[in-house]
């Protein structure tokens, strides 16, 4: 008997400190799915969430992030075509100029209002709970759903 597992993945969404509308940064994917994204990527078997959420961060953008929070776990089965995932999300905070890198092909500085609509896998959902957590405070809750 085999067994098929979801993946495990992180999502950091990098808030730049040293801006004073606190934007964030998305990266567009040099592989498929094209597009926008929250940087991210795979946990490597023997990390923890945080160093991975760390790495990929670093790779993507070439900036060292401090983890501010675990914000929330996206596992719907449909998140990404590729394969199952579970992603768990970080919100993190950096200073300094970011540049592409790793799997990025381009990245860009966007604050909330400005957020492109080609987003990839479920990073439109995790935005919209994103901006509504940091202008009313409340978390997403999918319990019971």
């Amino acid at each position: 008997m085999s067994y098929r597992n979801p993946i495990p993945t992180v999502d950091i969404i990098i808030e730049l400190a040293d801006r004073p509308e606190r934007p964030i940064i998305l990266i567009e994917r040099k592989n498929p799915p094209y597009g926008w994204a929250i940087p991210g990527g795979f946990v490597d078997y023997g990390e923890s969430v945080e160093a991975a959420a760390k790495r990929e961060a670093q790779e993507e953008t070439s900036l060292e992030v401090e983890l501010i929070e675990q914000f929330h776990v996206y596992s719907d089965p449909q998140r990404d075509a590729r394969q199952h995932t579970i992603s768990i999300t970080f919100i993190a905070s950096a200073l300094g100029s970011p540049k592409a890198a790793d799997d990025a092909k381009n990245l860009s500085i966007f604050p909330l209002w400005e957020i492109p609509k080609n987003l990839c896998f479920d990073h439109d959902q995790i935005l919209k709970h994103y901006h509504y957590y940091r202008n009313y405070g409340f978390r997403p809750n999918f319990i019971g759903s």
